[in-house]
């Protein structure tokens, strides 16, 4: 027991690698996949060896996915507006995943961030998992002179959370986690079409805006300076080392 705790506070201590893969425009199931087979190799690694948890790999994917409606485990379908013949006919995909939260979308000029993290390395709290993501977005707002916060009781970033008719949200959350290993992650809004969110109750929540960065700065923003500034803001605030696969 005593090995354990020294061996939990050694990767509390030290810094962690992260593998960074950019995967640039994907299908949905296809990067879903990837996730799990990841997370089954952690898993395993855990699994396998009496060494703790020295054998997983961090891993951390972003991706732009073909546009697809996700739907959480406990979410509710009748949050879909949109008819199944309408989707196929728009060429929209819908999946109902293992993660937590609500609907959502996915598409083109959306960062869709995925980390494949051994909390055991970092720290065995959801909680203060999430916050450390928003925090991610919350400083690349902060680049682009946009102040990011939180709303109490909903995951994600939003603008004037406070401000009751002008609640934004810029960035959804939902994540999976088994043995402290995290999947799936957040979807940040940079130049995505939000026609897209009129057809869903966006996360399950009524009455309030979904958001883009290009929206709120009025113009197209380049999309791989965003990338580098969520990239370089995750080193930061996990305090890892990225390496680029």
């Amino acid at each position: 027991m005593l090995e354990n705790i020294e061996l939990d506070a050694y990767f509390y201590t030290m810094q962690q690698e992260v593998l960074f893969k950019d995967l640039g425009l994907r299908s949905y199931k296809e990067v879903w996949d990837y996730q799990e087979a990841l997370l089954f190799h952690n898993v395993q690694a855990k699994s396998a060896a009496n060494v703790g948890n020295s054998n997983t790999t961090n891993h951390l994917l972003f991706v732009e996915h073909l546009p697809v409606y996700t739907l959480g485990k406990s979410g509710k379908k009748e949050h879909i507006l949109i008819s199944e013949n309408d989707l196929q006919s728009q060429a929209i995909e819908y999946f109902h995943i293992n993660r937590g939260g609500d609907i959502t979308f996915h598409g083109p000029q959306q960062i869709v961030g995925y980390p494949i993290l051994d909390l055991e390395k970092f720290k065995t709290d959801l909680g203060w998992y999430l916050r450390k993501l928003e925090e991610v977005i919350i400083k690349t707002l902060a680049d682009y002179g946009l102040q990011g916060d939180r709303s109490k009781g909903e995951t994600g970033v939003w603008l004037d959370p406070l401000i009751t008719g002008k609640e934004r949200k810029i960035c959804a959350m939902g994540i999976k986690c088994s043995r402290w290993i995290t999947m799936h992650g957040f979807a940040f809004n940079v130049n995505t079409d939000l026609k897209y969110f009129d057809n869903i109750v966006p996360c399950g929540i009524k009455d309030k805006q979904v958001t883009s960065l290009a929206k709120e700065l009025g113009y197209e923003v380049d999309y791989e300076e965003v990338k580098k500034k969520v990239l370089q803001n995750f080193k930061g605030v996990f305090d890892v080392t990225i390496l680029k696969q």
